[in-house]
């Protein structure tokens, strides 16, 4: 009788052991779940985020376009008022 309660008692232990790897698996897949999860949300974040760069981004370069225009059409006028300076220079002199 006692072989008999010895092989119980090995069997409660081995499926002991079983849930505990079992609850270790689900443990850790649970933790994946989570992490893979938290690294889906920063990717969300990391998009908008890309967004609001590439909007910002554009604002800048009209800027810098419209800077750009108004640096050439100050260039152009002061070319013209040189050359107007130069005429009336040469037509005094």
């Amino acid at each position: 009788m006692d072989n008999g309660k010895d092989q119980i008692t090995q069997a409660f232990e081995q499926l002991d052991q079983a849930l505990g790897q079992l609850e270790e698996v689900v443990d850790a897949h649970i933790e994946n779940a989570q992490s893979l999860r938290d690294v889906e949300e920063e990717v969300q974040r990391m998009v908008a985020d890309r967004g609001q760069m590439a909007e910002a981004l554009d604002g800048v370069e009209a800027r810098a376009q419209r800077l750009e225009d108004a640096n050439r059409e100050v260039s152009r006028r002061l070319v013209n008022a040189m050359e107007n300076i130069r005429s009336v220079i040469d037509g005094a002199a």
